[in-house]
């Protein structure tokens, strides 16, 4: 498993208060309250959690595993759509390393003065982290097998 060359916090400006790759535990209050300001009227969040099944199989962990220029692409990410979405506010992050059932992935904030820019941006924010981020997910099945997702 690689971990960023990027400290936690990857970002520290006013569109991105952070982007982050981090083994730690990702706090969805942490998000919502580091986008939250006085000029947004809307806070939307979206927390990706491990669930206990996929495909039918009973699923008993999780493990990710990142590119060493992940920290990098997620901070990349970040700034795009906040550039394409002025006045938006964005918190991301992405777990790596062991995770267990109801374990929070990916986590994402965005507040705006209304809610469709802060709905619009967060989705956006989520689809393409799912798509671009280089971060690979191993599946442990209760059955004892295991499965590799995201690995081309």
């Amino acid at each position: 498993m690689h971990t960023s060359e990027r400290p936690e916090t990857v970002n520290t400006t006013e569109a991105v208060p952070a982007a982050v790759v981090s083994e730690e535990p990702l706090s969805l209050d942490t998000a919502v309250a580091a986008v939250e300001s006085d000029n947004c009227g809307a806070v939307v969040s979206f927390s990706g959690v491990i669930r206990n099944h996929d495909g039918g199989r009973q699923v008993d962990r999780l493990s990710y595993s990142s590119h060493p220029t992940a920290g990098d692409i997620i901070a990349a990410l970040a700034d795009d759509i906040a550039a394409a979405h002025p006045g938006v506010r964005l918190w991301v992050g992405h777990r790596i390393g062991d995770l267990r059932i109801g374990d929070s992935a990916l986590v994402c904030a965005a507040a705006a003065a209304h809610r469709k820019e802060a709905f619009d941006a967060c989705s956006i924010l989520v689809e393409r982290v799912k798509a671009e981020l280089p971060i690979w997910k191993e599946q442990f099945f209760s059955d004892g097998t295991v499965e590799w997702v995201g690995i081309a």
